[in-house]
């Protein structure tokens, strides 16, 4: 059972300390009046109190007084102050002092009740903040995780048991999951802590770039090498090297990997010697490698070696329950860097975010939050300060629900179908803009247009001009 929440009154006027008190009990509120300020200074001290309503002149301890000790011993109590009609000086100096409001006397019941509502509704705020706040600081130090969802637990059983361990693993889940942050808990959490983690983008560069990258090279190996490099896999030794997107390497890459993961040894390009290496393996990918040994274009053998231990990260609409401790952790670390302090969200536009479908997942929503502080003019983020595209893709995600349930043979889509409808629907948004696309949906540009090429989407410069291409 959920219980009233308390509310202290303070006002020397016996007839209007009794009327306000009265009128908000009969509202369902746990009410207690007091005549003095120091009598409910006492009372503040003693246990939780959600709001205050005290008057600004009562005898030798004033309103301000009453404001200002609860300020400094009950913060995330909400306070407002009343005051004389055409007496408004003290209730502006409280305003700045940190009132949350004030009402006038004479007042209307109706006036109190929503001041008061909306009073209430601002300390929940602060109280869900600083809850937030305290099991963000009680995370292991180590891990920069966020979420306690069940989905996420499943997830960190996985990192605590497999983190002791030599075993490959295999991160699979939607781009921007989280998987590099995994990778990282398993890294540190494990044996190989104090050696390097050494991550690698293996869609970012060509095969050729890649292998260099990877496996380094002599001098005079191709045009261009002046000198020796040593490559990622000696620079991780007795480490760990993050490969990911593995899905996207060639198979004459796939090849050599193999046969590293075999030997525990590298031959840089252009020598005849090897070098014995003692590296962790953990790779990530955001395709289906199962299918894509199916179609040819990924070797079974490196597949299986790589699927010792798979980890599969649920995507952000699949733990909707941790979008308010991630946000409040990505206002967190935008405090640092912002010129003005946002301390928390409105409950409309929380309600937003919780109900959009974060197609970019945790990295698009630390993009939106990132963007929304710096366009936020207050302490708390409304739903103007949220991307156009948050705002109507609520919206959006809500008719769809609704259309599922009312013409479910109408509403299935495949996933396939879903992913390329928001890719043209983003890049319509941002005119044909692909830096802007591929920063929304928390990709590269290399990663889009291998997208718009699953898909058989032609990238035109103009946003009109985006059409399917024509089959060969």
């Amino acid at each position: 059972m959920i219980q009233p929440a308390t509310i202290l009154v303070a006002d020397d006027d016996a007839v209007a300390r009794e009327l306000l008190a009265d009128a908000l009990r009969k509202e369902g509120y746990h009410v207690e009046a007091f005549s003095s300020g120091e009598a409910v200074i006492a009372r503040g001290r003693q246990g939780r109190v959600d709001l205050v309503l005290t008057d600004i002149r009562m005898g030798a301890v004033d309103g301000l007084t009453v404001l200002r000790e609860f300020k400094r011993t009950n913060p995330h109590t909400v306070v407002v102050v009343l005051t004389a009609f055409g007496s408004l000086e003290g209730a502006i100096e409280a305003i700045k002092q940190g009132a949350y409001d004030y009402l006038a006397k004479p007042f209307k019941k109706e006036d109190i009740k929503l001041v008061v509502k909306r009073g209430l509704d601002h300390c929940r705020l602060l109280q869900e903040n600083a809850r937030f706040r305290q099991e963000l600081k009680s995370k292991d130090e180590w891990s920069p995780l966020v979420g306690s969802s069940t989905a996420m637990l499943e997830v960190y059983k996985l990192v605590a048991r497999v983190a002791d361990s030599k075993s490959t693993v295999l991160l699979q889940g939607e781009s921007g999951t989280g998987k590099e942050l995994i990778a990282r808990a398993i890294h540190t959490n494990g044996p190989r802590r104090e050696k390097p983690f050494i991550p690698v983008n293996c869609g970012a560069l060509p095969d050729t770039l890649l292998e260099s990258e990877m496996f380094g090279y002599e001098k005079g190996a191709f045009t261009g090498a002046v000198g020796t490099k040593m490559g990622l896999f000696e620079s991780a030794n007795e480490g760990t090297l993050f490969l990911d997107e593995i899905g996207e390497l060639g198979q004459a890459l796939q090849v050599k990997l193999l046969r590293v993961m075999q030997d525990q040894e590298v031959r840089r390009v252009g020598s005849t010697a090897s070098t014995k290496v003692d590296v962790r393996i953990i790779a990530a990918t955001n395709r289906d490698l199962e299918q894509l040994v199916k179609e040819g274009k990924f070797r079974d053998d490196l597949f299986y070696r790589l699927k010792v231990v798979p980890i599969t990260l649920p995507s952000l609409s699949e733990r909707r329950e941790d979008i308010p401790m991630l946000v409040h952790h990505f206002l967190q670390k935008c405090a640092a860097g912002a010129d003005h302090a946002v301390r928390g969200v409105l409950p409309d536009a929380m309600a937003l975010l919780t109900d959009y479908g974060w197609p970019g997942n945790v990295r698009e929503l630390e993009n939106a939050i990132e963007r929304a502080v710096s366009l936020s003019h207050g302490p708390l983020l409304t739903p103007e300060d949220l991307p156009e595209a948050i705002r109507r893709g609520a919206t959006a995600e809500v008719n769809a629900q609704h259309q599922l349930i009312n013409h479910p043979d109408e509403a299935y889509l495949t996933l396939e179908e879903v992913e390329k409808r928001h890719l043209m629907r983003v890049l319509k948004e941002m005119k044909g803009n692909k830096v802007k696309a591929a920063k929304i949906l928390g990709i590269d540009r290399r990663t889009l247009y291998r997208m718009a090429e699953r898909f058989g989407l032609d990238l035109g410069e103009d946003a009109e001009g985006l059409s399917e291409k024509e089959p060969a």
